[in-house]
């Protein structure tokens, strides 16, 4: 009589835990900081990011323009690891704003402008540089029309210079329009985290919570002549007549030297049904939507059809062979030996210590680093885990992986060795070289582009304090880690060959064309795969847009690993099949060398659709950033092909009956 009572009990337990998470978890929201509502009249600051041009890639500071100040003095937000990598600085601004109040305010007036300020301006007016203002962590959006198209941009121009003209004029008067949406406390809880750190809006904060949301920042920029002996009598957020814009040419401000320029800008309020979940919606419209879904589609449809086809000729094949192989007697398969050439009579050497098998154990710890670090992020983003609204997360999360990964890593590479030599000996170097050959490609890249970037005096330098952080990371962190991991290769298991390796080597018969042809065309297959996500990755690191649809990365990415270990498996048994039994590092390059195409469609993207880009400063950034991205690909794909390869090679021929 007691079990129904201890059941209702626990059904009872259960229920009220279920009620009290769902009631948690009814206000959660995942994607960006939490919200925060503003009651009516309530002060809030614009912030300003790097000023950004797609001409240059060189961020500098917003500061470094003669741009008005805010009275506190310039403070800087705290940024985080990703942020500081990608050059942001974000400081507060003198753009004051009062929830739902609109109104038409002066800033200041510069003092005349110096040689130095108008050279400087005209060369960022020139190179198309924008400037970004965040509102409420929302940046400040901007439409154009181009041939009748209607184009969404980030940010504004620091100026502009108008057709047959070698007049330059700056923009210091800007239109807002602040979309926001009522919202009254309903006893939902939020809960998430943002800028500010953690928000929690509870019962008990009910009436705080009541008031407006942020839901859309937009902004219209325009040239505006003032007078500035009427304009250096007013004060900062003194009242002024609004303006229309645009402004006539005879009306705008020039850029030359001994003008002053007065700052204003207008504010407008307009309600909004859009609601704050919502709220980046407008942001992350990717163009050509229906182009990306056909093309992406596509390549699905290829890649599964080229898999199938693939798939059904080796595994009949191989079955065949290996079928026919067993069948025979022990007599019967002497003869055969003697009589047909391919994969069965390598079987004494496939398993032969390959050239520079140190380095191929580094490279294979290296690409499981890589390819996980790579996994759990585009997993976790298209969860949506990772948001637009927290600027620098993504690479911050990235690296932060791809230390701890460390672990990974130097497993497998020692474990490979240990495979290889038969023994452990070594396994320390062997873990060293792997904490230390990736990280210091990188690093020696970066160190170079960071010394251009230091001449250029760009923010998108890498200040001496971060370096010294990231050292601390990478040997405090990572060589522990792999180390660690290292030392968990040399307890675990060796992998056992199935046959034994003969004393003296087999002669590799000759070829009819070189097999690095073979290799390098190999990485076609899932280069195609590949190259569309590209397309819209490249765009969004250079040309400012936001890249949202990790969606579709994952099953690229899912695409990807199929069409490597396919590609890689396929020309391993081709070469087998040809009696060559040195299979290991072209497992590795048949799916690795899709980098080389990776860096070739780098450079193709950089002449034909990076055509702004200006100046030899600009394309050695890009090809740096480029060349990264290639190795860290070489090493990912080549490692799933040469794991797949490998165990593909332990089961082919621990089929075999071998005296």
């Amino acid at each position: 009589m007691a079990l129904p009572s201890i059941s209702r009990k626990q059904s009872c337990t259960f229920l009220t835990y279920l009620i009290v998470i769902f009631q948690a978890c009814n206000g959660f929201y995942l994607p960006g900081s939490y919200m925060h509502t503003y009651s009516p009249g309530e002060e809030i600051f614009a912030k300003v990011n790097s000023l950004t041009s797609i001409e240059t890639e060189l961020p500098f500071s917003y500061y470094s323009l003669p741009y008005c100040k805010p009275q506190g003095g310039i403070k800087k937000s705290a940024e985080n690891l990703g942020e500081l990598l990608m050059g942001d600085q974000i400081d507060n601004s003198p753009y004051r704003f009062r929830m739902n109040v609109n109104e038409s305010l002066y800033l200041c007036t510069t003092p005349e402008l110096s040689e130095n300020d108008v050279k400087l301006l005209k060369q960022r007016t020139r190179d198309l540089y924008q400037v970004n203002m965040i509102l409420d962590n929302l940046p400040a959006m901007r439409f154009t029309n181009q041939n009748g198209v209607k184009i969404q941009w980030t940010g504004y121009p620091v100026g502009y210079t108008p057709q047959n003209s070698n007049d330059d004029y700056i923009i210091n008067h800007l239109k807002f329009k602040v979309y926001i949406h009522e919202y009254e406390g309903a006893g939902v809880e939020i809960i998430g985290t943002g800028e500010e750190g953690m928000g929690v809006i509870s019962e008990a904060d009910k009436k705080k919570a009541s008031g407006f949301e942020i839901v859309g920042f937009e902004v219209v920029p325009c040239s505006v002549k003032y007078d500035p002996e009427k304009m250096t009598k007013l004060h900062i957020y003194d009242t002024v007549a609004s303006v229309s814009c645009p402004q006539e040419i005879g009306n705008s401000q020039i850029i030359r030297e001994h003008e002053r320029v007065s700052f204003t800008y207008d504010v407008e309020f307009v309600k909004s049904d859009i609601r704050w979940p919502s709220r980046w919606d407008a942001y992350l419209k990717m163009e050509g939507a229906r182009v990306h879904w056909f093309s992406i589609l596509n390549s699905l449809m290829v890649i599964f059809f080229l898999a199938g086809i693939v798939f059904v000729i080796f595994l009949r094949t191989v079955r065949r062979d290996l079928t026919r192989y067993e069948e025979l007697d022990k007599e019967a398969q002497a003869q055969m030996n003697e009589e047909l050439s391919g994969w069965k009579l390598v079987v004494g050497d496939v398993f032969r210590e390959p050239s520079h098998s140190k380095l191929l154990c580094v490279m294979v710890g290296d690409g499981v680093q890589i390819t996980g670090m790579a996994v759990v992020t585009i997993v976790f983003a298209a969860l949506g885990f990772m948001s637009p609204a927290s600027r620098g997360m993504l690479l911050t999360g990235m690296i932060l992986l791809y230390l701890f990964l460390g672990i990974a890593a130097g497993y497998v590479g020692v474990r490979m060795w240990t495979t290889i030599k038969g023994t452990s000996t070594g396994w320390r170097s062997v873990s060293w070289s792997i904490a230390c050959f990736f990280p210091g490609i990188v690093f020696v890249i970066l160190t170079f582009l960071n010394f251009i970037l230091w001449g250029s005096r760009s923010t998108g330098a890498i200040p001496l304090s971060l370096y010294f952080i990231l050292l601390a990371l990478w040997f405090c962190i990572s060589v522990p880690l792999t180390l660690l991991g290292g030392h968990l290769g040399t307890r675990a298991e060796p992998i056992k060959y199935p046959v034994r390796t003969n004393q003296i080597p087999r002669e590799i018969p000759a070829r009819t064309y070189p097999s690095w042809l073979l290799v390098l065309g190999a990485g076609t297959l899932p280069f195609g795969t590949l190259f569309i996500e590209l397309f819209f990755i490249l765009s969004s690191i250079w040309l400012g847009r936001f890249y949202y649809v990790f969606g579709f990365l994952l099953v690229v990415l899912f695409l990807l690993v199929i069409v490597c270990a396919e590609v890689s498996v396929v020309l391993t048994y081709m070469h087998l099949c040809v009696e060559d039994w040195m299979w290991w590092w072209k497992a590795f390059y048949a799916s690795g060398s899709v980098a080389l195409y990776v860096f070739l469609y780098s450079i193709n993207y950089l002449v034909f659709d990076l055509q702004s880009l200006s100046g030899p400063v600009s394309a050695t950034l890009y090809l740096g950033y480029s060349l990264i991205m290639a190795v860290a690909i070489m090493l990912s794909t080549g490692t799933i092909g040469f794991l797949t390869s490998f165990y593909f090679v332990h089961y082919l021929f621990s089929s075999v009956k071998i005296d």
